[in-house]
């Protein structure tokens, strides 16, 4: 049982993110009265997106609840994805046999792209490409796993390689795993010092940023719509929502499609390079096959252990959040305890019901969202394709762009749907090796 003996002296309930990036109060220069384009959201998405149109010459607002960069884009595990999630979840087969290579190609392009935007533009965000290695939580996993590391190399033209049983702690110190598959195209990055480096360009291609402006309803108007927040409305030709796991009920239609999952993240305090070398010794991103998945990582200097997941069936506050999250970095890593927790906090991700991202237009309004926990790469993508589309240069239509975008009758916001779901995933988890499950509180 955890105790408070866990926490350092200091700790925190924030990311640890926000230790060298915080948020930013952008709230006292005035919301103009008109815009060519108003943005809702300044995560990856959002400013991505102001970025490419603000270039093009276009008036560009971007509007946020809160301070700029308090949602999930400075709450993630920094986990730069090529797209594997889309072929492991076999969500890809929603768009039907004909569109795969497509969905594999965009998926792979939303790589390509976030690692060369990051490079061209000299953005401040602690980027490494150091592969993921994804571990099997039992033995048939494995076999799991392998097919994928197969349909990976074959369709989407990434580097694989399976590690058997005995040699996985060439990547990880842990003999609680069966083995895993190393994906070498793969990166991480500082979640808030990104965030904080495209606030930065945003405003050097003349973007205006606005916190504290809820944005409370959009308008029908003559020419395009009118942006109702808290300070003030705006009018614009094109609106943009890029709110993800923070869209609320100023925009029902998209409320209705996405549902708001709290994921938990600790941060170990600063531990000894031997022992960071003996648990990680690749630096590599990391993740596990269970339904209810733990991913973890290195913090970007090396010095700590970035472990998140959902330690509990209901939703619950950091502290409680980080007693359970201990307990599982225990039982993977048993050289860790007596190591302390320094930062705990949680992010809103947004699943979808066909678990893929979308973007198109509702009633005017542009979206782009849905990215199911892996959005790092995947929002920043789809930012520059929303952005292409309204300027009208975009090659093809995107992949993910102007599909059939699901909700469900029975879903309404309803608190009771993400505890029945966490605890359906963690009763599987149990039946596939019941003697190392620890128990949800």
């Amino acid at each position: 049982m955890a105790t408070d003996a866990i926490f350092t002296d200091d700790f925190q309930a924030k990311p640890y993110w926000w230790d060298a990036a915080p948020p930013e109060d952008a709230s006292a220069e005035p919301v103009p009265d008109s815009v060519d384009v108003a943005i809702v959201g300044s995560g990856y998405c959002g400013l991505t997106a102001a970025i490419e149109l603000a270039r093009a010459g276009m008036r560009t607002a971007v509007l946020d609840a809160g301070p700029l960069g308090f949602g999930a884009s400075t709450r993630s595990g920094g986990m730069v994805s090529s797209g594997q999630k889309l072929v492991i979840t076999g969500s890809y087969k929603v768009f039907g046999d004909g569109n795969a290579e497509r969905v594999f190609a965009e998926s792979r392009a939303s790589f390509d792209f976030i690692t060369s935007f990051i490079e061209r533009e000299g953005l401040d965000a602690d980027y490494q490409h150091c592969g993921r290695f994804f571990s099997a939580y039992t033995a048939g996993d494995f076999a799991t796993l392998q097919r994928h590391a197969e349909l990976l190399r074959e369709r989407t033209g990434v580097t694989t390689r399976m590690v058997p049983p005995a040699r996985q702690r060439e990547e990880i110190g842990s003999d609680f795993y069966h083995g895993g598959m190393v994906v070498e195209d793969y990166g991480g990055l500082h979640s808030a010092k990104y965030n904080q480096a495209l606030r930065r360009l945003a405003r050097q291609v003349g973007v205006s940023l606005h916190s504290h402006a809820r944005v409370l309803a959009t308008l029908p108007a003559e020419g395009g719509r009118i942006v109702v927040s808290e300070r003030g409305r705006i009018k614009a030709r094109e609106v943009i929502v890029a709110t993800n796991g923070y869209t609320d009920r100023a925009v029902p239609f998209l409320r209705r499609r996405v549902v708001p999952v709290a994921s938990y993240i600790a941060a170990t305090e600063k531990l000894p390079p031997a022992l960071m070398d003996d648990i990680l010794p690749r630096r590599r991103m990391m993740s596990d096959t269970r339904r209810q998945l733990c991913y973890f990582r290195p913090s970007p200097d090396g010095s700590r252990l970035l472990f998140g997941c959902r330690p509990t069936v209901f939703d619950t506050d950091e502290r409680r959040a980080a007693r359970g999250l201990h307990e599982r970095i225990c039982q993977i890593f048993p050289q860790l305890r007596g190591r302390r927790i320094s930062h705990a906090w949680k992010g809103f991700v947004a699943m979808t019901f066909d678990k893929v991202p979308h973007m198109g237009r509702h009633e005017g309004v542009h979206y782009a969202m849905g990215c199911n926990g892996n959005g790092v790469a995947m929002a920043t993508y789809l930012g520059h394709q929303t952005a292409l589309k309204i300027l009208g240069r975009q090659n093809r239509p995107c992949i993910f762009d102007d599909r059939p975008f699901p909700s469900n009758p029975l879903y309404a916001a309803m608190p009771w749907m993400v505890p029945l779901m966490s605890s359906y995933y963690d009763l599987r988890d149990v039946l596939a090796r019941p003697a190392t499950l620890l128990p949800s509180r």
